[in-house]
């Protein structure tokens, strides 16, 4: 078997190795497993407040059945939408358990969920009330909007779910910017917040009894508190703890910016090389959208470093910055740290501005020489992002560190350069990384080439728990 050789860079000098550092402690999975039971027991309970509220017995008729049926498609909407609250309220617990990239997945699929439940809430509904009625149909839903309580205000939340859900369909959402999609995306909180005076006031399921009254309002009330906290209050005593600011920014290239911040209190946040946090630059308009940025460099107490490519309004701003700029943070988030490392072996793998993290990584991780290899996936050796500080890592640390430079294979889901064209994904990695199977693997970049890469490694017999991901996707 023949491969065009990746090429090694080698730097001159080497850098000292690091102080040990205290290995972040992974949360254990039963979180994930607890998480998983306590949503399905939610859903149990909600449908067990339906049928106790009569839900079964109503089935006898047409409107009353078809109302019936509405309300239980509306309450499972309504406990899912709360939900997806929770899983992008950055509760550190089930964010260290799952990581970003998980719970991001899973709040898309609950969030199509519940938006295609509320669609059947409302066609039942308005069904089941026009069956019952003399108004017709479209007089039936004249009179559900204008004489119910709460809903207008339903309605205005429903048209801000709709505006979430549009925007969040892969094709709507790849034409958007991502300060926009992010401003859309907010509309959720509007959307749901708006949807429970209508609930509480005319829901039966909400007030026909006290034990409902209380399990609805306990879940809204957690959910909110969850964001209050977690989303808003604790970033905002963390950065008030550990005011950083802007100490230097460097120009990497055209389109690639390393933007380091310094802080008395930088200590205090706990990061780790792989990490990444949500930056705000408090530098004139735009600072309010935050940013997610992945560190570069291993945090040393007193500052952190992240690099990022210019890929639209926010990122292209960071050229702009000032030494001095006072910065917000949220996080730090995501498991693609040596926490959860499991094997003495070690493979780094991404590609382009994805191989920020893994340079953070392998300067942070325990190591002897030979336990580390990077592999770094470019479309020429020119776009090879921080290769020199790889290179004099990977010296000090006895680590490979491998660029493999090349177009892509046309027509073919592939992590390979089209010099590999020959080789199949699996069996150019067992040529790189002949024990590949016994290495846990960091993998990072874009999505249809961490899709590619994925697939390589379970070909190659590496286990799925010993496979790290982390997608630069919103």
């Amino acid at each position: 078997m023949t491969m065009t050789a990746p090429r090694v860079l080698h730097a001159a000098q080497n850098d000292p190795a690091p102080a040990p550092r205290r290995i972040p402690a992974p949360v254990s999975r039963w979180w994930r497993d607890a998480s998983g039971v306590a949503l399905w027991a939610l859903l149990v309970g909600v449908t067990a407040l339906w049928v106790a509220h009569g839900g079964i017995q109503d089935l006898g008729s047409l409107g009353d059945g078809l109302t019936s049926l509405g309300r239980l498609t509306g309450l499972i909407a309504s406990a899912l939408l709360l939900v997806q609250v929770l899983l992008m309220a950055r509760i550190p617990w089930f964010e260290q358990a799952w990581g970003q990239d998980e719970l991001a997945r899973t709040h898309r699929l609950i969030g199509f969920t519940s938006f295609n439940l509320m669609v059947g809430h409302i066609v039942l509904i308005v069904l089941g009330y026009a069956a019952s009625s003399s108004l017709g149909l479209w007089g039936t839903i004249w009179d559900l909007v204008v004489n119910y309580p709460g809903m207008l205000l339903s309605v205005a939340g429903t048209a801000a779910l709709v505006m979430v859900v549009v925007t969040s369909v892969k094709k709507a959402r790849a034409r958007l910017r991502y300060e926009s999609w992010h401003l859309i995306h907010l509309y959720g909180y509007l959307g749901a917040g708006l949807a429970l005076p209508h609930q509480l006031w005319t829901g039966r399921d909400f007030t026909a009894s006290t034990v409902a009254t209380w399990f609805w309002w306990t879940l809204y009330a957690v959910a909110t508190v969850s964001v209050l906290v977690f989303r808003f209050g604790l970033p905002l005593v963390r950065s008030w703890r550990a005011p950083l600011r802007v100490t230097d920014v460097r120009h990497d290239a055209a389109d690639i910016t390393t933007v380091t911040v310094a802080g008395p209190g930088a200590a205090r946040l706990a990061a780790h090389g792989g990490q990444f946090f949500q930056w705000r630059f408090l530098d004139g308009p735009g600072w309010t959208r935050a940013h997610p940025y992945s560190l570069s460099a291993a945090p040393d107490g007193t500052t952190l470093r992240f690099t990022a490519a210019h890929v639209g309004d926010g990122t292209n701003r960071l050229a702009t910055l000032r030494p001095g700029t006072r910065v917000l943070v949220e996080g730090p988030y995501g498991r693609l740290h040596q926490g959860v490392r499991t094997r003495r072996k070690v493979l780094l793998m991404a590609s382009g501005i994805g191989i920020t993290p893994m340079r953070a990584l392998l300067e942070d991780l325990q190591q002897t020489p030979g336990d580390v290899t990077v592999l770094h996936r470019v479309r020429d050796i020119e776009s090879a992002v921080l290769s020199d500080e790889l290179a004099a890592l990977a010296a000090a640390r006895g680590a490979r560190y491998l660029v493999i430079d090349g177009p892509r294979i046309p027509d073919r889901e592939t992590w390979l350069p089209v010099s590999a064209a020959h080789l199949t994904d699996a069996d150019a990695l067992r040529h790189l990384v002949p024990d590949v199977h016994q290495h846990d693997v960091y993998v990072c970049g874009g999505p249809g080439w961490m899709d590619a890469a994925h697939s390589a490694l379970t070909t190659a017999g590496v286990p799925a728990e010993n496979i790290h991901l982390e997608r630069f996707t919103y």
